[in-house]
This record gives C-alpha cells, sequence and structure tokens, in this order.
C-alpha cells in the first residue's frame, strides 16, 4: 500500500475505553469490531468517538472498560443504509493502539491531520450571537480509488476563508475529531437523539 496515500488522513486520540467490543463487519476473514472511548477536552467537556478496530491488534473479547489508550490511524466514512437513505457512518480506523498508565498533556489528546478536496459548496452562517460558522465536507482519498466523506466545521476568520473555496478545491485541515449530539426528526410524531462526528478545524490551508 503506498505510504504516501496513507499521509493524507492521521489522527491519533487518547481516551478511555467505556464500552465493549460490537462485530462490525469481516474483510477477508479478519474481523472488525466497534468500541467507543471518551476523549477529555481543555473545557472539561468530552468527546465520544468510536475506534474501529482489527480483532489482530487487541484481544477483543477482554475487558478494557476504563482503561486508558493511544489509538493512532484514519478517520473514515461509509453510508449505511437505512430504509430509502444512506447515513454517512464515521470512526477512527486503528492501525495501532497502545495502553498507557497515566497521561496529562491534554493538549495532544484529540489530533487529526487532512488533505482533500471539497466536495461539496461550503455553508457559511452566523449564530444569533454573531459567531461565524462554515460547514465543510472534505473527500479524502484512499488507496484503490476509494475515499472518505469528512464533514468539517470551521469558526471564525477560518470560517470566512473557507466559505470562498469552490467545490474541487485543494486543502489542508488540522484539527479534532468531536462528537455533537442532535435530534433526528423521524415524522410528524417520532424523533430520536443521534451523535455526528466531524473535524473542528483549528487550522486550514487552500492548496495551489
Amino acid at each position: 500500500m503506498p505510504e504516501k496515500i496513507m499521509e493524507n488522513n492521521k489522527v491519533t486520540v487518547i481516551g478511555e475505553i467505556i464500552s465493549g467490543f460490537t462485530f462490525s463487519h469481516e474483510v477477508f476473514g479478519e474481523g472488525f469490531y466497534l468500541t467507543d472511548i471518551s476523549i477529555n477536552r481543555l473545557s472539561d467537556q468530552t468527546d465520544v468517538i468510536p475506534l474501529l478496530i482489527s480483532e489482530r491488534l487487541i484481544d477483543i473479547t477482554g475487558d478494557y472498560a476504563g482503561m486508558l489508550v493511544e489509538a493512532t490511524g484514519q478517520f473514515r466514512s461509509y453510508n449505511r443504509h437505512e430504509g430509502t437513505k444512506n447515513r454517512l457512518v464515521l470512526s477512527v480506523f486503528v492501525r495501532e493502539i497502545a495502553f498507557l498508565e497515566e497521561f496529562n498533556d491534554y493538549t495532544k489528546t484529540n489530533q487529526i491531520f487532512l488533505d482533500g478536496y471539497i466536495c461539496k459548496a461550503p455553508i457559511y452562517r452566523k449564530t444569533p450571537l454573531g459567531r461565524e460558522i462554515a460547514d465543510l465536507l472534505v473527500a479524502v482519498n484512499r488507496p484503490y480509488g476509494k475515499s472518505d466523506y469528512i464533514p468539517c466545521i470551521a469558526w471564525g476568520r477560518n470560517a470566512r476563508y473557507a466559505s470562498g473555496f469552490e467545490v474541487g478545491s485543494r486543502i489542508c485541515v488540522w484539527g479534532r475529531v468531536q462528537s455533537r449530539e442532535y435530534v433526528k426528526r423521524i415524522n410528524e410524531t417520532e424523533s430520536e437523539k443521534r451523535v455526528a462526528y466531524e473535524v473542528s478545524v483549528s487550522k486550514l490551508e487552500w492548496v495551489e
């Protein structure tokens, strides 16, 4: 697998495992499982991020609840069919995982770098309090003609800058992976709580 292509999507997260393993899928006899980790933000809030991990990297029958891990890999997406619609499902695809005894540098608990292409016109808006926000959808190429579609959210001057990007523009993004709860309306009487995952942008650059 060309290493150069793998450099365009890099994520490192450090957090506490808070769930068991649930089976996701199998590829050529290799099973992949999902587990959630809780990551502290500097603001005392937490993000709960799903890790997608091979049974060859960790004994998935073990109980690791409460243990601190450092996972490195890529932020990946796939489309899950739900009735007549597709839903974009995101997780951190783990390439390496290590257990940590302790950790106290919370500036390094959640870091991501993406090098990809704007695949949908940016949506720029202001909050009622005047804060500027831009929503971006970035396509990041994988080997073998596949791509991951990563929602990103930029703030302030980054949002203003991003609002001018055209579809097809190549950009580099630095930030962190965040989770956000929202309410999805199913029909007139029903709604359900869901969690969205996105990259909160701290820095971005347009690539010539």
